[in-house]
């Protein structure tokens, strides 16, 4: 029997990351593909104290169920970090717990688009967004970018052309997939472009912490003055992502409308996760933890670049990203990018391929690169490797010569 779907089904594919880390499970790949953080920098022993401290002394409480809105303290937790942080002047009430930023993404949808409904994004942009937002079946118009972030005045002129624009969505701090982050100038110029539209801006800005050469920059949200931003964050790459926590901050008005439609959807997210990460941030210094991950990172990145302005071969260019996990790369227009993963992965070596970012389709000769979770040894090989397998697929086809972009901060 053929059990009928719902139409919105039709637009919904799976996700080429999730479908390729079954792959790069195998422990002889090298695997550049996934957004994951290094695992020896998850702070194992401090969770299982928390653990123990929470089961022995509140065995109870945190195995019930909670308040949609989150644990009280880690809400008063996330609200000041943000604002010491990030510059924001949120208050624990402006703040709901998620299961990830991702299912921040997910309610985003649901509070904020009908079918046919126009979402604004940088292209390329974070697949994973593509993903939990075609279900609500909108039109997603890309907007080009360069280092500083989105072209206003490109953006200016799709916000005008378009009634039907509900969301601008942007990762403007170390962009997944380019490693780019906004300028300040152009943070400021985006809110001054969308407060002349009804839009909502969704800032999502796991990787602001992570800068190489100093602390974040101030957070769109906090150059906010007509409350049009809410702000998705994530424990996932500061702390580790199995725990799935995350947040939405904004303005209440907004931030209760996500709070109801999380009552749908999963009534809260988990007890226990949130009481070991409150415990954890009261413990221990969060800081100091996150520049470890800042020094392991910024190393790895080095050693790729390193290899790839050795190997590379003329005619590609990349990013040079001043924080977070990831890089670009553009090889030149005559390749394709899923053809060569094949060939990569035939000698045990993985990335993603670009076209996944673009929701409208092409840009099939771009790549994503990730450098946070191999150890450096295994980043030299494995680019070693890569940069011959371009080499081969340009054997017959000499183009122009090597640069690379850079990511400016």
């Amino acid at each position: 029997m053929i059990i009928p779907m719902a139409e919105r089904m039709e637009g919904v594919r799976a996700s080429e990351i999730r479908e390729l880390l079954k792959f790069t499970a195998r422990s002889e790949v090298i695997s550049f593909a996934g957004g994951l953080p290094a695992p020896e920098l998850f702070p194992v022993r401090e969770i299982e104290a928390a653990a123990v401290s929470a089961l022995d002394h509140e065995g109870a409480r945190v195995l019930q169920y909670s308040t949609t809105e989150g644990d009280p303290r880690l809400r008063e937790i996330i609200a000041a970090r943000m604002n010491r942080v990030r510059g924001t002047s949120r208050t624990a009430d402006e703040v709901l717990v998620t299961a990830g930023s991702q299912q921040g993404l997910d309610l985003s949808g649901k509070i904020f688009l009908d079918a046919g409904d126009v979402v604004l994004c940088e292209s390329p942009t974070y697949i994973g967004a593509i993903q939990a937002l075609r279900i609500f079946q909108p039109r997603f118009i890309e907007v080009p970018t360069d280092d500083d972030g989105m072209i206003i005045e490109a953006l200016a002129r799709r916000l005008a052309a378009e009634p039907r624009a509900r969301v601008i969505y942007v990762v403007p701090d170390f962009q997944n997939p380019t490693g780019r982050r906004w300028s300040t100038e152009r943070r400021r110029a985006l809110l001054e472009a969308a407060a002349r539209h009804p839009v909502v801006v969704i800032e999502d800005s796991p990787y602001a912490e992570l800068a190489f050469d100093g602390p974040p920059l101030p957070a769109i949200q906090s150059l906010d003055e007509h409350g049009q931003v809410v702000y998705l964050g994530t424990f996932s790459k500061t702390f580790c992502p199995g725990l799935r926590l995350g947040w939405v901050a904004g303005p209440k008005e907004l931030v209760d409308k996500y709070v109801l439609v999380k009552q749908g959807a999963d009534l809260h997210t988990s007890t226990l996760p949130q009481r070991l990460l409150q415990l954890y941030l009261d413990w221990h210094d969060f800081d100091a933890h996150i520049q470890r991950i800042r020094t392991l990172y910024h190393r790895r990145r080095n050693v790729m670049l390193e290899v790839m302005d050795r190997f590379f071969p003329p005619g590609v260019r990349y990013t040079r990203p001043q924080g977070g996990l990831f890089l670009w790369v553009e090889l030149p227009e005559q390749l394709n990018a899923r053809k060569l993963l094949a060939a990569s992965l035939a000698e045990n070596v993985a990335f993603v391929p670009g076209g996944a970012f673009y929701p409208n389709g092409g840009h099939e000769h771009t790549i994503r690169l990730n450098f946070s979770n191999m150890p450096e040894e295994r980043i030299r090989e494995g680019i070693r490797r890569l940069a011959q397998v371009i080499r081969n697929f340009l054997a017959d086809a000499p183009v122009a010569e090597t640069a690379s972009v850079d990511a400016r901060a």
